[in-house]
């Protein structure tokens, strides 16, 4: 059964060699930022253990890639990362407001596929 996701929305784009990329961009005030930064960790941990070990740019041979950061309102940035050795999500406090994630994913069709069934994402 598909996982249910309830900030982060994609959009989808193709590029010639039929690889595909999702941009979903996420914002949570301080009350909610626990349930953000657990849906980003939820996605990755889903990826790093779907396709270990080939998580990096796809022309080099590999599987899949994903861009993250995340900025309070003011526009400063937070330190994030996802740290592959705990599976965890790991970012810094926002100094002010809402904790605005970005993230992107990019990936071949293999792993297009599985990220579509897993989350139940449109995008062909």
């Amino acid at each position: 059964m598909p996982q249910v996701l309830d900030y982060l929305i994609f959009d989808y784009s193709e590029d010639e060699d039929g690889n595909g990329t999702w941009d979903a961009m996420a914002s949570a005030p301080a009350a909610r930022r626990d349930a953000l930064l657990a849906e980003v960790q939820a996605v990755l941990r889903w990826a790093h253990r779907t396709f270990p070990q080939r998580c990096g740019a796809l022309e080099e041979g590999n599987d899949w890639d994903v861009d993250l950061s995340a900025q309070d309102d003011s526009g400063a940035p937070i330190a994030a990362r996802f740290d592959e050795a705990t599976k965890s999500l790991q970012m810094a406090e926002a100094a002010s407001g809402h904790t605005t994630i970005t993230l992107t994913l990019t990936g071949n069709a293999a792993f297009a596929d599985a990220l579509r069934e897993q989350f139940d994402l449109e995008g062909d």
